[in-house]
């Protein structure tokens, strides 16, 4: 049951990121480190940052075999961010805190 709920809160968290970047993507420079350039970046945020983690976040209220898709796309995200973090040198504190977040999400949502 708990774990039910907390792959509830991490659906919710991945539909409201993307709500987020949906309707204030020149907002999202605080969390992401990028800022949309011009319109064609505009839309690119609203598209892959708010579509693609609403889509994300939506589906396992629909099909339960989508929880472990999230958990796996999370874990994917994380295993390239720990290695651009080394490669980039960009251990920064927003990037650890999203591989800290995209492991236990990711964790959770598998089980």
């Amino acid at each position: 049951m708990l774990i039910q709920i907390l792959q509830i809160i991490g659906a919710i968290a991945t539909i409201l990121t993307g709500l987020f970047s949906l309707l204030k993507p020149n907002d999202i420079k605080g969390f992401t480190g990028i800022q949309p350039e011009g319109g064609r970046g505009v839309t690119e945020v609203r598209a892959i940052f708010g579509g693609v983690f609403i889509a994300l976040g939506v589906l396992p209220f629909f099909f339960s075999p989508a929880y472990f898709v999230l958990g796996v796309t999370y874990l994917a995200i994380a295993l390239i961010r720990a290695v651009s973090i080394i490669l980039d040198k960009s251990a920064v504190q927003s990037n650890i805190i999203s591989l800290v977040v995209e492991i236990i999400f990711g964790i959770i949502l598998v089980i």
